[in-house]
């Protein structure tokens, strides 16, 4: 057409062969097909790190630093940024790393001069095809420079999160398997990532993840958003290869090493050392809301918490005062909690609570998943959604008053004959229709033990000078068996809190025999 000013149709072609070419968006289906298709094939096992990195001890390995320039979108207008995360120590396989943009699907190559090393003599040992063992998000809220990762993908199935003005604690993992059993827990990896870049000035960013391990596979979508709490809703699916005793969704990893509930261990000078202090579940039928205050057993303790239709459950970390635990270091007061919301109703099962013996701070000992009902056969597979939250404790939701401190203790020799071998337990509440009852309220305590425990004696008062509404339980455990112990405070006959449990698993010393 004379005079239009329109590029001739063979014109037209030219220039879209000189056009970076688009491909067809990368989407969960292409993860799904990967998984669906490994889990038809026998599983290999990753390849391992020289092992002059995997024995690096802690303190060396953190030394070794991923160059701010060499982060991912560094120069583009990206609010968020990619930094990899180097081999080493506990970090003990390559994982394929791939970024999606409007080029295409493209892995990220390994180049050992990104990373900052401790020593040259470390340095030139490093492979030049070594790998990366996972990445490090950053997000920048306004103008200011990304200072530091708010997310981690790393080790096995594992990744991190925190909200505002948190330090690192407790972990997710994509699933766990026979988390606990003494058949020995699997511990299977994500192989293989891609990173969706997003568009500039964009507050939300999309990982998928490729599951493998020996009994199973998995395709998995995260959908990030960073915020005064990060929060990822997580699509699944897995395939499975094998039978399955234990499978565990939306496993949380943690520390609880000792707390007020707990004699610290000899020597210690610090009031607490813990990740998230208790287990905190909601079902979504009754309205209960229950918490459940961690502890280090004596020896492993498993917990089965039984749910009509699953609400919610976390890992939380009350408490959130410097005082508590004098840690100048480790601030475990900066510690996330995390919660658990399924995106639909889940079907039929229980949330396990696994406690494992520790001698050290080190260890993360706890470990919270929901355990479907259903046996998990080989050749069948599942899909699950929930959204997963990691921030302060009102992530949750919480409605009602709230277990805020536990104490126990064994009642003296002066105490009376009746109340010899008894326990005195005491549970501070605080919040919600708490905070604007007076003085006098008729707050009610209502208290229950599991079939061979007595209950002396319990009953609630006002604490003004802490502003808390305690319970005080005197309770004689059975010889034999393991303290169940329930209870919550009610006003006129409506339930004003959570229902706070207790439960110190065997060979706590806290039994009903005689000294």
């Amino acid at each position: 057409m004379k005079g239009s000013g329109l590029p001739k149709p063979h014109l037209v072609a030219l220039l879209l062969l000189a056009l970076p070419s688009m491909v067809s968006a990368f989407s969960f289906d292409d993860v799904l097909s990967k998984a669906e298709k490994l889990a038809g094939s026998d599983y290999q096992a990753p390849p391992r790190a020289p092992e002059f990195l995997r024995t690096l001890d802690y303190s060396t390995y953190q030394t070794i630093g991923f160059k701010p320039e060499a982060r991912l979108w560094q120069s583009g207008r990206s609010r968020f940024q990619v930094a990899m995360v180097a081999q080493g120590a506990h970090y003990r396989h390559p994982v394929t790393i791939n970024q999606i943009d409007s080029e295409g699907v493209k892995p990220v190559g390994f180049d050992r001069t990104d990373f900052t090393y401790p020593n040259p003599e470390l340095a030139k040992r490093i492979p030049a095809d070594l790998g990366y063992a996972g990445f490090r998000l950053f997000f920048t809220p306004g103008k200011a420079s990304a200072g530091e990762p708010f997310m981690v993908f790393a080790g096995n199935s594992y990744f991190r999160a925190v909200g505002k003005d948190q330090r690192f604690g407790l972990s997710a993992r994509g699933i766990s398997v026979d988390t606990g059993l003494p058949s020995g827990e699997e511990f299977p990896s994500f192989k293989e990532f891609w990173i969706e870049r997003p568009a500039a000035g964009s507050e939300t960013l999309v990982v998928y993840g490729l599951l493998d391990g020996p009994s199973l596979t998995g395709a998995y979508r995260f959908v990030i958003r960073p915020g005064e709490s990060t929060r990822v809703d997580v699509t699944a699916e897995l395939f499975f290869r094998e039978d399955i005793e234990q499978l565990g969704l939306a496993p949380l990893t943690s520390m609880f090493y000792f707390g007020e509930n707990s004699v610290p261990p000899r020597g210690e000078w610090r009031p607490q050392a813990h990740d998230s202090d208790g287990l905190l579940i909601h079902d979504g039928k009754s309205g209960e809301w229950l918490w459940r205050p961690l502890v280090n057993p004596a020896q492993l303790h498993l917990s089965f918490h039984q749910v009509e239709e699953l609400a919610g459950f976390g890992l939380m970390q009350r408490d959130r005062a410097f005082h508590q635990f004098q840690d100048s270091e480790a601030r475990y007061d900066l510690r996330p909690s995390a919660w658990v919301r399924p995106s639909e109703s889940w079907e039929a099962g229980s949330v396990v609570l696994v406690e494992i013996p520790s001698g050290a701070e080190t260890n993360d000992n706890i470990v919270a998943f929901w355990r479907p009902a259903e046996k998990i056969k080989a050749g069948g597979r599942k899909r699950f959604e929930y959204e997963l939250k990691f921030g302060a404790p009102d992530i949750a939701g919480h409605p009602s008053g709230r277990a805020v401190h536990t104490f126990l203790g064994r009642e003296s020799p002066g105490s009376e004959p009746e109340d010899l071998g008894a326990y005195r337990f005491i549970v501070d509440f605080r919040g919600r229709e708490l905070s604007s009852l007076k003085a006098g309220a008729p707050v009610v305590s209502e208290v229950s033990a599991n079939g061979g425990a007595e209950v002396v004696e319990h009953f609630v008062e006002y604490v003004p000078a802490s502003d808390v509404w305690r319970l005080s339980v005197l309770v004689r455990p059975p010889a034999d068996k393991a303290l169940s112990l329930r209870g919550f405070l009610s006003l006129e006959g409506e339930p004003l809190t959570e229902t706070w449990t207790y439960s110190p698993g065997p060979s706590s010393g806290i039994s009903g025999a005689p000294d």
